[in-house]
């Protein structure tokens, strides 16, 4: 295959890290924000209650964190440009923390829109550091091993997710079922804030290796927009999707799982069995980094998206424990979704990696839009049934896959590389 991102390279000083210590680092904020995201699915049930939300009304929460990807992800790259990574990691972290500390007023004054703020700024750093780290890890070593590579970042990026729902379990929801207090988050975010605070000043500290962009002159002036590559373009509405089905999945596993049936279901338990969703994610992707050495990645993503659907058809026509089980099986079936889709749409852009990282990064907003429709949705009929509409987002991934993943030639380029990479799929 021929290199996607054969313009794209580390500089690395003699006084930086070696590039193994320096991909350490960077998966140390895979974790963070994964941690902090899975956060929302605690959250989102304990706002619903506590300010009586329909599912619509509560789906807010993904709104108002996922919508800042959208906005905030081009101004990321632009401003990655003139800081550099290391600096943006460090506004990222400042900016996650900030929002962090807003939750304390938030929780004083009771009042919901004031913790959607706090939401839209926390996520707005986690923004920053999506844009960072993840084209930063793709190029972090030989681009054969790019999907892998990501893959393994990734999964500690689900045990960050798996991690979240217990602490937020124990110390939220917990708490709210003893004191009956609406102050519950404040502790908990305030923890998060300083914690941020110290890894910042970690990485101020550390000497990474530069990523330097070298465009080829003879195509500096040409015009790249999001439609110049279809399998990009295609790459950007697999993401919206894919985020988009996960973050709704996720966001009513809690209020679910109450209706089940299920005996000594209570509202922590419910809370504490979200981390088996998004744990089954992590093994998934640390199965899948190994696997993606001999598997085709359009073969793998082809086959989660199909045993994705299934398992949401088996659970929207089921009960009890056997929805409860099937309905997170999905969450070991997204694993390798996201590196996946990424890594392919990226193929072939060589100079144009970086803005294309960036379309990719904005496509996260489908966090925001999908978990409203399934709330809408829910509203209308009823939960169980509502979980259809991750469903036939995961029948696009599948087509994605198997097609929309060619790579594509823009006008006025040698159709020869792209042909090769259509031909023989990458195998990472």
């Amino acid at each position: 295959m021929q290199s996607s991102q054969s313009n794209v390279k580390i500089s690395q000083k003699p006084e930086g890290l070696s590039i193994h210590f320096a991909f350490a680092a960077m998966t140390s904020l895979f974790f963070i924000w994964g941690f902090i995201t899975a956060l929302n699915d605690i959250l989102l049930p304990y706002l619903k209650g506590a300010f009586s939300l329909s599912y619509l009304q509560a789906g807010l929460v993904q709104f108002c964190f996922f919508g800042a990807y959208f906005i905030v992800s081009p101004f990321a790259g632009r401003m990655l440009e003139k800081v550099g990574y290391k600096n943006g990691i460090i506004i990222g972290l400042g900016t996650v923390a900030a929002g962090c500390c807003l939750f304390f007023p938030a929780a004083e004054a009771a009042i919901y829109a004031v913790f959607l703020f706090a939401l839209f700024v926390l996520a707005a750093g986690i923004a920053i550091l999506q844009v960072s780290a993840n084209p930063y890890v793709a190029v972090l070593g030989s681009e054969e091993t790019a999907a892998s590579r990501l893959n393994f970042a990734q999964a500690i990026n689900s045990l960050g997710h798996t991690a979240g729902p217990a602490f937020g379990a124990i110390l939220i929801l917990s708490a709210v079922e003893q004191s009956g207090s609406a102050k519950a988050v404040q502790l908990p975010y305030l923890l998060i804030a300083v914690a941020l605070v110290v890894v910042a000043l970690v990485f101020y500290k550390l000497k990474l290796p530069n990523i330097s962009e070298h465009l080829d002159e003879s195509k500096a002036a040409s015009h790249f927009t999001l439609f110049s590559h279809k399998h990009l373009t295609y790459g950007v509405l697999a993401i919206f999707l894919y985020v988009g089905a996960e973050v709704a999945v996720g966001s009513y596993l809690v209020n679910f799982f109450m209706q089940l049936g299920i005996e000594d279901m209570t509202t922590v338990t419910a809370g504490k069995m979200v981390s088996y969703y998004w744990g089954a994610a992590m093994v998934g992707r640390f199965a899948g980094a190994l696997i993606m050495r001999y598997v085709a990645p359009t073969t793998l993503l082809a086959i989660n998206s199909v045993l994705a659907v299934a398992m949401i058809i088996v659970a929207v026509n089921s009960s009890g424990e056997m929805a409860m089980w099937t309905i997170l099986a999905v969450g070991f079936f997204n694993s390798i979704m996201f590196p996946t889709i990424f890594t392919l749409a990226i193929r072939g852009l060589g100079e144009h990696t970086g803005r294309g990282s960036g379309y990719l990064c904005q496509g996260i907003v489908g966090g925001a839009i999908l978990p409203m429709i399934q709330g809408q949705a829910a509203d209308m009929m009823t939960l169980q049934w509502s979980f259809l509409i991750p469903a036939v987002c995961y029948l696009y991934i599948a087509w994605y896959a198997l097609r929309g993943s060619r790579v594509s030639v823009p006008v006025g380029e040698s159709t020869s590389d792209a042909e090769k990479q259509t031909k023989h799929p990458e195998r990472s």
